[in-house]
């Protein structure tokens, strides 16, 4: 019997299907890249707070958003650097890889420039959509790149990053693979020349349209009614972007808000609290909610894999001899 018919009967004999050998909950009825798609064709606004790991990744999509956001930043500190471009194209995959096999929504990821030119962008959107990621925002600063709301950045120019753009659109195997154009040249070029950036690649390929860092209340308004197709905003506390409630950014008609910092910020103030705790108390502090390592390994499928532990221990029976034919 060759391998993988071995493998299908052992799991039909199990009372299993196949797909069950995975650590997914659940097989979804379509990929991410087209449930992502059905979120933007919904006409209501895709929040999606920032996931740095597959812990914080469940965390979104227990507590019930549409969608989640592989951040660049929070990726580079849970390597211990700065948002400063160090990360290559692969430690970026890699991540997202873990995110999307821990979570049932769609993930959005930061691709940051796609780590080199046109080239080098083609093979960044095969990998990130053969990770089963849904979507990937691609921006036009030059290498290495910075977070979007640190001063003195760089950018490209036009035509470097339409080339870029029109690679990313090319290399995708399917159309639900989402292609965010991001553009920072709001902050050395001015507003009217990040919205034509936008515009231009929306023209030649993408999907969507990343202004990065819009400076004031109005020009947050501004972007989508001046930009031919759906807007992607950025939403960072402490940030070049004022603070705006989100209804008031669907309001203004953008159909993507991501949350990068939301839960990097508060792990980390957590995490200087409880040691903080422990110095001055000398002790484990009191836990913020009820927990235990049960119910923390519960988060993460763990039924799942108690299941499995006994699934394949059926008492062996004899195989049954062919019949033999006197000669």
């Amino acid at each position: 019997m060759k391998s993988f018919e071995l493998a299908s009967s052992a799991f039909a004999w199990a009372g299993m299907p196949l797909a069950s050998a995975t650590t997914a909950s659940k097989e979804p009825d379509m990929s991410q890249a087209a449930q992502f798609r059905s979120l933007l064709a919904s006409g209501k606004m895709v929040i999606a707070p920032g996931a740095i790991d597959g812990i914080t990744g469940r965390a979104i999509d227990r507590a019930g958003f549409p969608a989640a956001y592989m951040t660049g930043a929070g990726t580079s500190a849970t390597l211990g650097y700065p948002d400063y471009g160090l990360l290559t194209m692969t430690e970026m995959v890699a991540n997202a890889t873990r995110i999307v096999n821990s979570i049932s929504i769609p993930l959005i990821s930061d691709a940051d420039t796609g780590y080199g030119n046109e080239l080098n962008v083609f093979r960044t959107v095969q990998e990130f959509e053969r990770a089963g990621v849904a979507a990937i925002h691609i921006e036009d600063q030059a290498f290495p790149k910075k977070c979007g709301h640190l001063d003195n950045k760089e950018v490209v120019s036009r035509e470097d990053y339409i080339a870029k753009i029109r690679a990313a659109a090319a290399a995708r195997r399917t159309r639900d693979f989402c292609i965010i154009a991001r553009t920072d040249s709001r902050a050395m070029l001015g507003l009217d020349e990040a919205i034509m950036r936008a515009n231009l690649a929306l023209a030649n390929g993408a999907d969507v349209a990343f202004v990065e860092a819009p400076q004031t209340m109005e020009e947050i308004a501004l972007v989508p009614q001046r930009v031919n197709g759906a807007c992607l905003l950025n939403v960072v506390r402490g940030g070049k972007t004022p603070d705006i409630v989100l209804d008031d950014a669907q309001a203004m008609g953008y159909r993507i808000a991501i949350l990068p910092g939301l839960l990097l910020g508060g792990i980390i103030s957590v995490c200087d609290q409880l040691l903080e705790d422990v110095k001055r108390m000398g002790k484990y502090p009191p836990p913020k909610g009820d927990s235990s390592p049960a119910k923390t390994f519960a988060r993460f499928g763990a039924a799942d894999w108690d299941a499995r532990r006994t699934a394949f221990r059926d008492p062996l029976t004899d195989p049954v001899a062919p019949a033999v034919t006197a000669k």
